[in-house]
């Protein structure tokens, strides 16, 4: 049979005050408290703050690829077939396909937007990213299946007047616009809208020199992203038309890359470059996106930091409760020491008590944290046309909760250092004296 030490029993039987100390019992309960609702406090927004950031990470993703390559010494790419080939034979690498991305003006009956356009090749653009998936009206294969071919006169360029054409013309390409883009144009499927470049043809006149390319596009499509900067500024149109439009030819601005493990996109990147050399660079989208990101982690870690400042409150009222007991207890702390214990047998009694209120209150707060985040979650609901989210997206790791019940575990055994010391410390001569 297992002995328990001495001390437990004695640390335990301490916690109990007697009936004419009720206030060291009220001091133990508020500790407890204190304790509990900071470890609950730290795992609710640690767990909120983490949902947002995985919805955040969700949405970007949904929207652009895991990596992008580039040419470092011009905006262009030639020979992209065979790049593309290059890349996709890379380790981990899922799939890639070209893309072109240009800043340009899109002008309705009712408004102009600046935005940016992308030229994408549909039936790849599904392997790369969410896109086909965040279309909310029309499909993504009627970008393709709209699109004139290079015969056609539907596509023929409008410069330095900006009519959209009359409805008897051909089919015209089509394009897909954001959801909060398509509401700011009033251009919806079905409706026609007018792309206008800044670099167009050169003109007859050389003091001009340059005026803008317009062209009319049909709406296929509307997608809606979760993210209000992509729903709001970005259009997608065929990588044919796209090329024709920019008078790219036959290059592209880059290529979108899709991996296996988006975590590991940063490595999967260094091998791309090695495997495709110079001068192509290839960048994930943590860099692309560094900025954002690391305000998110910075915030978090500040939360975290305020949030302690609860439990460390909590952690004053364990020091007073034991300075309490040490206060009357010193008759029986001295009767022990003339028995035989040691000072360090002492400092765990008191000791064992600190680590007892910081554990119950820990024990008890993990879960009340958990049931805070399921009632977030499941009975706190938003208007999706105000704040783009139904409810608060919650996702709890289990390094935070193991962080949270160390740190108060931790900050509990350190608050019963003094009062150890002054009880282990204590003369038993001059405390039995008068007895």
């Amino acid at each position: 049979m297992v002995q328990v030490p001495y001390e437990v029993f004695v640390g335990l039987r301490y916690l109990r005050a007697r009936r004419r100390h009720r206030t060291i019992s009220l001091n133990t309960f508020v500790s407890v408290s204190g304790i509990t609702l900071g470890v609950a406090a730290l795992i609710g927004t640690l767990g909120i703050m983490t949902g947002f950031k995985e919805d955040l990470q969700a949405k970007i993703l949904g929207t652009t690829a895991h990596i992008m390559v580039h040419d470092r010494t011009r905006e262009q790419l030639e020979q992209y077939e065979s790049l593309v080939s290059r890349v996709e034979a890379v380790p981990r690498v899922l799939a890639a396909t070209p893309f072109v991305y240009r800043q340009v003006l899109l002008t309705s009956r009712s408004a102009v937007q600046g935005i940016v356009l992308r030229g994408i090749d549909p039936r790849r653009e599904v392997r790369v990213t969410e896109l086909a998936k965040n279309i909310k009206a029309g499909r993504l294969a009627d970008l393709e299946t709209s699109s004139s071919g290079p015969g056609q006169g539907n596509a023929t360029d409008q410069t330095g007047g900006g009519a959209t054409g009359s409805e008897s013309r051909p089919v015209r390409p089509g394009i897909i616009l954001g959801k909060e883009l398509s509401m700011r144009l009033g251009a919806f499927v079905g409706d026609s809208v007018n792309v206008v470049s800044p670099v167009g043809s050169a003109s007859s006149l050389q003091a001009i020199a340059m005026t803008p390319k317009i062209r009319t596009f049909q709406v296929v499509a509307v997608f809606e992203s979760g993210m209000y900067e992509y729903d709001a500024s970005l259009a997608y149109i065929g990588l044919g038309e796209a090329q024709k439009f920019f008078n790219m030819g036959d290059t592209v601005s880059g290529i979108e890359v899709k991996v296996d493990d988006i975590f590991m996109a940063g490595e999967i990147a260094r091998s791309i470059e090695h495997a495709v050399g110079f001068p192509y660079w290839a960048r994930d989208w943590m860099q692309l996106n560094r900025n954002l990101f690391s305000a998110l982690k910075l915030e978090k870690v500040m939360m975290f930091l305020l949030l302690v400042l609860i439990t460390i409150v909590a952690s004053f009222n364990i020091v007073s409760t034991l300075t309490m007991i040490v206060t009357e207890k010193q008759r029986e702390i001295a009767i022990l020491k003339a028995m035989g214990a040691t000072r360090k047998a002492i400092m765990r009694i008191f000791m064992l008590n600190g680590l007892i209120i910081g554990l119950t209150g820990t024990v008890i707060g993990i879960p009340l944290g958990y049931s805070f985040l399921a009632l977030i979650e499941n009975y706190w609901t938003f208007d999706q046309t105000v704040y783009y989210i139904s409810k608060i997206p919650v996702h709890v790791q289990a390094v935070d909760v193991t962080l949270v019940a160390f740190s108060a575990i931790l900050i509990s055994f350190a608050a019963t250092l003094y009062p150890s010391w002054q009880a282990a410390k204590l003369d038993p001569a001059a405390a039995l004296r008068y007895e």
